[in-house]
């Protein structure tokens, strides 16, 4: 037919045919407005006028054409006229990409549980660690026991980045021999700093330490290769144990049965987890040897800062010269039965970034989007530990009164904590490093000089802290780059 348009009617992405006859404007509807309502999805989707100009040039729609039944010059003419009478829609992929951050609260609210459970350890440990106070007003061997378990925190941090790293690149295998050789490595290192930190005295805190770093490497393995529930059951006896003796006399030998057996089940745990299975050929990624070991010192830098500073808060009332019974360890336990919360808001935050990529047009929207999901999750990660807090110091024997100043210096250690953990879920683990560990040597320099009282200058490097990482998050994740 003379006049018609060379694709059939009716075919995908194609223009209806039109009658040559010009209609009248004052006879009947505008037909560009008809049009318009024929191609509305495509010029709704579109994001530039020359990409409806190509779809009706695409369709052998000629000037000649566009003059005589639309009134305009040409097909840029008609494409600009399309553009400005369809609003802009832009649908959501058929098949869109599942949202990779989702996680179970109850999962992670376990994790959290199996972080604190060793701390019962101590509960147990106390009498076989019994001697006069040092010059601190620390228990005996306090020393020793805090050195191994700071090399232990840098140690495995850097070490499950390394494991997880080799997961990311589907070498299940490589992650299993870096955790095997990895984890008795820093046993026996940690046994070492113990030792050194000892000196002569103190012989069950360097053997309770050896067994802590035991643990600590053989944890690290089992919870990077998911097994939190294995990890539970073996620190139930424990556990109870540890209970039983808040109430009633435990013999010692039951005391040193139950510290042995946790330890000894968690370490075959972990052995068997990180066991060699089948050829051990990676299934994706680069051949083995390929990730540096330097990529995880930011991590281990990172856990050494941050345990640092999670000494100081715990210590701060006996650093104070307030005496033992005033240890705050009240401060420890809730930080860590936090990270339960942590991670689970964490990845509630990386979930709604997830969502204002697809759900944002313009990049202040997104930044609108990201700013809210910052504050709605930080601070229900501070509500969370501010709970902990006044539970653990209700229900903890002898547990100091909880002032002002020692919970504004808690909470802001939770700021630092919660953003350090998302600073690193986007990879800038190295800026989260360096505040830390600045903010570590700052408060012991301050310590050493006897520079203010302890919760002051506690309350005053945890702020900076928390100010410095703050403004890095915000620079940080303003760009939607960064979420992808």
């Amino acid at each position: 037919m003379s006049g018609s348009l060379r694709m059939p009617p009716g075919a995908p992405g194609t223009l209806p045919v039109i009658p040559r006859q010009r209609t009248p404007r004052w006879a009947g509807p505008d037909p560009v407005d008809e049009l318009a309502e024929r191609l509305d999805g495509f010029v709704a989707a579109a994001v530039h006028p020359d990409e409806i100009a190509a779809l009706l040039e695409s369709d052998g729609l000629s000037d000649d054409q566009i003059r005589e039944r639309y009134g305009v010059r040409n097909s840029f003419a008609l494409a600009e006229e399309l553009y400005e009478r369809v609003a802009r829609r832009y649908p959501e992929p058929e098949n869109s990409a599942p949202d990779p951050w989702r996680t179970s609260l109850l999962g992670c609210l376990l994790r959290g549980v199996v972080f604190a459970l060793p701390g019962f350890g101590y509960v147990l440990g106390a009498p076989l660690l019994a001697g006069p106070p040092d010059d601190h007003g620390l228990p005996a061997g306090t020393v020793p026991l805090l050195a191994a378990a700071l090399f232990g925190w840098a140690w495995n941090q850097g070490l499950a980045h390394r494991a997880y790293t080799w997961l990311g690149l589907g070498d299940r295998a490589a992650a299993r021999r870096s955790l095997l050789l990895g984890g008795p490595a820093g046993a026996l290192l940690g046994a070492l700093v113990a030792l050194l930190a000892a000196g002569t005295g103190a012989p069950a805190a360097v053997a309770f330490a050896a067994g802590q770093s035991c643990y600590l490497g053989a944890a690290t393995a089992l919870l990077v290769l998911g097994r939190e529930r294995a990890l539970l059951a073996a620190l139930l006896p424990m556990t109870a144990g540890a209970v039983l003796a808040l109430v009633r006399p435990v013999p010692d030998a039951a005391r040193l049965t139950l510290l042995l057996g946790s330890a000894a089940a968690v370490a075959v745990l972990a052995a068997r987890a990180a066991a060699p299975r089948g050829s051990g050929t990676p299934t994706a990624g680069p051949a083995p040897g390929t990730v540096p070991l330097t990529a995880s010192l930011p991590y281990a830098l990172f856990g050494l800062g941050t345990g640092v500073l999670v000494v100081y808060a715990a210590l701060g009332d006996v650093l104070a010269g307030d005496g033992l019974s005033a240890v705050a360890a009240p401060a420890a336990v809730a930080l860590t039965l936090s990270m339960g919360p942590a991670e689970w808001l964490l990845h509630r935050f990386r979930s709604r970034g997830f969502a204002g990529l697809r759900a944002c047009s313009t990049p202040r929207a997104f930044r609108r989007t990201t700013a809210r999901a910052l504050v709605a999750c930080l601070g229900a990660y501070l509500a969370a530990l501010l709970a902990l807090d006044v539970v653990t110091a209700a229900l903890w024997p002898h547990a100091p009164a909880v002032s002002g100043l020692r919970l504004a210096g808690l909470l802001l250690l939770g700021v630092v904590m919660w953003t350090g953990l998302l600073l690193q879920s986007f990879g800038a683990v190295a800026g989260a490093a360096l505040i830390c560990v600045l903010a570590a040597l700052a408060h012991t320099l301050a310590l050493v000089t006897h520079t203010g009282g302890p919760h002051t200058v506690g309350a005053a490097v945890y702020g900076a802290a928390a100010l410095a990482q703050s403004a890095l998050v915000c620079v940080l994740l303003g760009r939607a780059t960064a979420h992808r």
